[in-house]
């Protein structure tokens, strides 16, 4: 379990530290945190999810904050919008149907589905009409965004920050990958994938966070050893 005391002050110390704005994000999110969620809000978030947070998430949560500084552009804050339930601010999960969050996470591309469009790609010598050619690309370019950017492969996660031209770093909620983060590249082309720490290992969120901090406390030049 991680320890997670102290973590909100060391924080917010940064937004004081001069230096600051030499960590990437910084500037977005000013090193400020949401007010920490209560146990009662934390139920009724996962209730209303279906799913068990992982629990370095459900515990940062409780004790750091429901969102704010963190990786990158900051952690998305989670908020309740009354009887419409809960949601995290900045996502786009427009096309998320109820009960996506429960459904078990997916992981990689179809791979099926993907070598069979990647092998349909028209070729020049197959067309003697630059327009026609320019209109099977076009047609063959949007079945192929259909496969790699369907809204189900990120069911089972949760849309946790943004890195900046469109890339999302998910925490997945449900299935083996459970706990684990997912970066998602696709808007340049390259597939969703696990993310790891610098030992190999698998990233979890208290990795990444606790990671992040470390690294822009150097950055300010707090020495906490």
């Amino acid at each position: 379990m991680t320890d997670w005391t102290g973590v909100r002050d060391r924080v917010l110390t940064l937004a004081a530290v001069p230096g600051g704005d030499e960590v990437f994000g910084a500037r977005a999110h000013g090193f400020a945190l949401d007010d920490p969620l209560t146990a009662a809000e934390v139920a009724d978030l996962e209730a209303w999810l279906d799913v068990d947070l992982p629990e370095d998430y459900r515990f940062f949560l409780l004790h750091v904050g429901a969102g704010g500084a963190g990786p990158a552009y900051g952690i998305l804050p989670v908020r309740r919008d009354g009887s419409a339930g809960w949601h995290w601010a900045g996502e786009l999960l427009e096309e998320a149907e109820p009960g996506m969050f429960a459904e078990l996470f997916p992981g990689g591309a179809d791979p099926v589905a993907t070598v069979e469009i990647l092998a349909g790609r028209p070729l020049r010598e197959d067309f003697d009409d630059l327009a026609d050619l320019d209109a099977a690309f076009e047609a063959w370019e949007e079945r192929l965004g259909e496969v790699q950017h369907d809204p189900r492969r990120t069911a089972g996660a949760l849309s946790l920050c943004g890195e900046g031209c469109g890339t999302v770093v998910w925490l997945v909620v449900t299935g083996p990958e459970r706990g684990r983060m997912w970066r998602d590249d696709r808007c340049n082309g390259t597939d969703l994938h696990p993310m790891y720490d610098t030992d190999g290992s698998p990233l979890d969120f208290a990795g990444g966070y606790l990671g992040w901090l470390a690294a822009a406390e150097t950055v300010c030049g707090l020495d906490r050893n």
